[in-house]
Formats: C-alpha cells, sequence, structure tokens
C-alpha cells in the first residue's frame, strides 16, 4: 500500500505568485500548469545560502540600528 501523494500546497503557491512575483489574482488564475511550473521553477531548484554567503550578505547588508 503507497501513501496517498500530499495535497497541492495552493496557499503557499498562491501567495509566492502575489506576493514575490506580483501577479495579479487574474494571472494567477489563467496560468497554466506550465506556466506555473515555469515560474515555481527556480524556487524549488534554488538552495538555501551557505554560512560564508550569508555572512557576507550579513556584511553587506547590515541591520539599521534601533531608534532610541
Amino acid at each position: 500500500m503507497s501513501a496517498a501523494p500530499a495535497p497541492f500546497p495552493w496557499d503557499a503557491v498562491l501567495g509566492y505568485c502575489l506576493n514575490r512575483l506580483r501577479w495579479s489574482p487574474e494571472s494567477f488564475w489563467r496560468a497554466t500548469p506550465r506556466e506555473l511550473a515555469v515560474a515555481l521553477g527556480d524556487v524549488a531548484a534554488s538552495a538555501p545560502p551557505t554560512r560564508a554567503e550569508l555572512a557576507m550578505l550579513m556584511r553587506a547588508h547590515p541591520d539599521a540600528p534601533a531608534c532610541a
């Protein structure tokens, strides 16, 4: 007996497309499965930054000091 596949993460995909890709709701719902796959391809293939990359980014973009 095989496990049932996980349900499609509609909320996460919708949030990514609307917030990160700046798609309109109409663009999202008109997108074909192939268009969604291409749009999300970089997300699925990207790896988190290494410690060295994160340290470099933190040096390049330090947090602003808190207002007193």
